[in-house]
């Protein structure tokens, strides 16, 4: 056991004096150590829960004859950091993550590692670092929250999000916005939509990272509590098979996930988070021109929340991920293994569901024929942008704007409160790129504003990133980013650009000789960073490369 090398010998005596202190015997010394990474925190509500899943992990893993030790990772809630310095952090907060389970199990040299996470960068820090260590491990998504109710509708975050501006701009009173308040969000698990966290878990799940069943059974269920049971059950089968992450985790897994997410619609922050997992592994090539690829050939066929009216309760009640992965089987690399020990195929075979095709509907019976992101590209964006073209209205596929230029997220915001955006403008955020934050901040409040406001032609390009819960023609992930010149840099007050989704391109309407004489004055922002923040600046790569550390 990797364990023996702190446990085993006259040589380890020492560090078997520092496990008794831990409160060992004899008799466990001979057992295999199970690391348990949980996110566990009281200020994140998708969190909130996690000890309470820890707790029944442990349990389960002493009566199967091991021995956990249980370790905090950090937890950014993104809703609570957006539009302030704290989303500097939140992006940047994958590496800690990946870093401090790495440090953990490689200073105390666990057998295994059981994954406890749910938001939006926890649950890919921690598969980048499952993947780093490559030791058996399997993952827990802590769960959706519950949607909330108001006036007899279901809602969620993103209601609360853009009720601030329907109240400033006089569409809904005072009382109806506080009562928004404190009714949509009703209690643990990450927030009701297919947000980032919850496009996340699904593809944790479709990866094979976690147990059929783990990405939409909800927070306050029953059945994450059962699957915590299982979960900590089959790490034992896994070490003694020695199934690794990156057993699991191949090219067609990964191909696998893209496609699942290009079904569902989920957060273009995926974009970012799965080629950053799949970098750790250098033989593989999952970059964010596969997602356009695979586009092209897979339907849309879930309605949700942002793109939709439906919650991750309703696809759990319509299926879940099984369904959705029998709904798109013959799009799938179903000889892929998983943590169960059988392949996807097996999986599948081995789980009766009662589909309903109005929630995930069929192949031949899609949404959209495309999948719900695409990639474009062009004379300011040569390295490629993302926008989630299944949450975007028919007539908005097709743009040609005057630009209002602004270099930062709180202009930005300002304009908008102030009224100084019309119908027809395309709205430029840069300078927030994963350098030029740094740390790509998410774009919530810009998007629920023009949202909240009842814009229908106005769209948003940036080299930053927008929250999974943003919907609308919102363009983001402009690379090269403004901080690196990008050509977003050079973009000036009332210049037309044109954006086709259908044909992949975004083109500022200038010639190509007055682009590269703007190129060659394009005079950079400084800020004066310190800490954390200085060193990421630094390390940083673009967003087509999924934002990961050089």
């Amino acid at each position: 056991m990797r364990s023996d090398n702190i446990k085993k010998g006259i040589q380890r005596t020492s560090h078997r004096s520092l496990l008794r202190a831990c409160g060992l015997d004899d008799d466990d010394m001979k057992k295999p150590f199970i690391g348990i990474a949980n996110s566990y925190t009281d200020i994140v509500p998708g969190h909130m829960h996690l000890d309470k899943i820890g707790q029944v992990v442990k349990d389960t893993v002493r009566k199967e004859g091991g021995i956990p030790f249980e370790f905090s990772t950090m937890a950014v809630c993104d809703g609570i950091a957006m539009n302030h310095e704290g989303m500097y952090y939140s992006l940047p907060s994958r590496e800690i993550v990946a870093n401090t389970i790495e440090s953990m199990c490689m200073a105390h040299q666990f057998d295994a590692i059981i994954l406890i996470p749910t938001c939006d960068k926890v649950v890919p820090g921690m598969l980048m670092a499952a993947s780093r260590l490559n030791i058996p491990a399997i993952v827990i998504t802590g769960g959706p929250m519950m949607p909330g109710k108001f006036k007899g509708e279901e809602i969620d975050f993103i209601n609360v999000t853009e009720a601030v501006s329907e109240f400033e701009s006089g569409k809904i009173t005072k009382e109806d916005l506080i009562e928004l308040e404190k009714c949509a969000c009703p209690g643990p698990g990450s927030c009701a939509g297919l947000f980032t966290a919850n496009t996340m878990a699904c593809l944790t799940e479709t990866l094979g990272m976690s147990l059929p069943g783990c990405g939409t059974s909800h927070a306050v269920s029953d059945k994450k509590i059962q699957i915590a049971r299982d979960s900590a059950k089959q790490i034992f089968n896994l070490l003694e098979e020695n199934i690794c992450p990156n057993d699991i985790m191949t090219q067609e897994a990964f191909e696998n996930a893209i496609i699942v997410d290009l079904a569902l619609g989920g957060s273009t922050n995926s974009t970012l988070h799965i080629p950053a997992i799949a970098h750790e592994q250098p033989d593989l090539n999952v970059t964010i021109d596969l997602f356009d690829k695979l586009s092209h050939k897979v339907p849309y066929i879930c309605s949700i929340r942002p793109g939709g009216n439906n919650h991750l309760i309703d696809v759990e009640k319509a299926g879940g991920i099984p369904g959705v992965l029998e709904n798109l089987r013959d799009l799938l690399n179903l000889d892929t293994i998983t943590c169960t020990g059988n392949s996807l195929k097996e999986n599948i075979d081995s789980i009766d569901v009662d589909i309903n095709y109005e929630v995930i509907r069929p192949l031949d019976n899609p949404i959209k024929d495309e999948g719900g992101i695409a990639v474009l590209h062009g004379n300011i964006a040569p390295n490629g942008c993302v926008i989630k073209q299944g949450a975007v209205a028919k007539d908005m596929l097709k743009h040609s704007g005057p630009c209002k230029v602004f270099n930062s997220e709180e202009e930005c915001v300002k304009a908008i409160a102030d009224n100084k955006i019309t119908e027809g403008d395309i709205i430029i955020i840069r300078y927030e790129g994963p350098k030029g934050g740094p740390g790509m901040r998410e774009m919530l409040n810009p998007t629920a504003s023009i949202m909240g406001r009842g814009f229908k032609k106005v769209a948003l390009v940036t080299d930053g990133r927008f929250s999974g819960g943003s919907r609308g023609p919102c363009i983001g992930h402009v690379s090269p980013e403004a901080y690196e010149k990008g050509p977003i840099a050079t973009i000036k007050e009332n210049d037309i650009m044109e954006i086709d989704v259908k044909n992949r391109s975004i083109n500022l309407k200038i010639s190509d000789k007055e682009l590269k004489e703007r190129l060659e004055n394009i005079k950079v922002p400084k800020n004066n960073l310190k800490g954390w923040l200085k060193q990421y600046q630094q390390l940083a790569t673009s967003a087509d490369k999924g934002g990961v550390l050089k």
